[in-house]
């Protein structure tokens, strides 16, 4: 007798190489499959086509959340500045469908720790604005030194 359960292996290493395994076993549907490509986003992990064991594979989703947040600052926000709650809302009004708040501030601070956007505290909230180019350019590099002999 066929049993209707499936069980799937995903092996999965991010940019840091760090590995992360999971098994799913039982009714897999593609909503559960769609959270874990979303959970694997949240942990900035690309699949590079890592079969699972019945050979199929886990690929990242086009238009992933991260993907999707980023591409509403571009387009909204290329010279002014933002909140978490500002892309919240176009979000949902976009994509029409629900995210929380957290999973946005969580993707914005990212970006911001990666030099994407800049982030300044105004009163209990952060404000965001895209970093230019010229704003990269005008930190001074570690090996940087200046010669001020006449």
């Amino acid at each position: 007798m066929i049993s209707g359960k499936r069980k799937f292996r995903i092996e999965l290493e991010d940019a840091e190489g760090s590995k992360y395994n999971l098994s799913l076993e039982g009714n897999v549907s593609k909503e559960k499959i769609m959270k874990i490509v979303e959970f694997m986003d949240l942990l900035n992990i690309e699949s590079n086509g890592n079969n699972n064991s019945e050979g199929e594979t886990l690929t990242r989703a086009p238009g992933s959340v991260g993907d999707r947040i980023w591409s509403l600052v571009e387009s909204k926000f290329p010279y002014g500045s933002f909140t978490s709650t500002d892309i919240l809302e176009l979000y949902e009004d976009q994509y029409n469908e629900p995210i929380k708040l957290s999973i946005i501030s969580t993707y914005l601070s990212r970006y911001s720790e990666r030099g994407r956007l800049v982030r300044t505290r105004q009163g209990k909230e952060w404000v965001y604005r895209t970093a230019t180019t010229r704003q990269q350019q005008a930190q001074p590099s570690p090996s940087a030194s200046l010669d001020l002999r006449p």
